[in-house]
């Protein structure tokens, strides 16, 4: 289900201040990527995503391959960073960005 606007203007104001969990760089989605991916957004739901991709095109590939693969949903991009967010139903909410930004 897509992410409603208010879900993704409250993504928004909890990302601004997320250090990125994840880096893409130049050899895109590697095996140890897409592990850490898939550790993050178990962990995390929501993530910010570094992309050190030179051409805005790559990056934007990038991003909707992350995507598909963590079975995620894009909530923006800004520059080389991208804002990711998959619901964990058996979440910890000690991990979970969104939840402890809820209290």
């Amino acid at each position: 289900m897509p992410l409603t606007q208010e879900q993704k203007k409250q993504f928004k104001s909890i990302g601004h201040h997320l250090k990125p969990v994840l880096i893409v760089a130049d050899n895109g989605l590697t095996e140890g990527v897409l592990a850490e991916l898939e550790r993050a957004l178990s962990d995390h739901e929501l993530i910010k995503v570094q992309l050190r991709i030179v051409e805005r095109e790559s990056r934007l590939t990038a991003i909707n391959q992350l995507c598909k693969a963590g079975h995620a949903d894009l909530v923006q991009v800004i520059g080389k960073m991208a804002l990711i967010y998959r619901k964990n139903p058996k979440v910890n909410k000690n991990l979970s960005n969104v939840h402890r930004h809820h209290g």
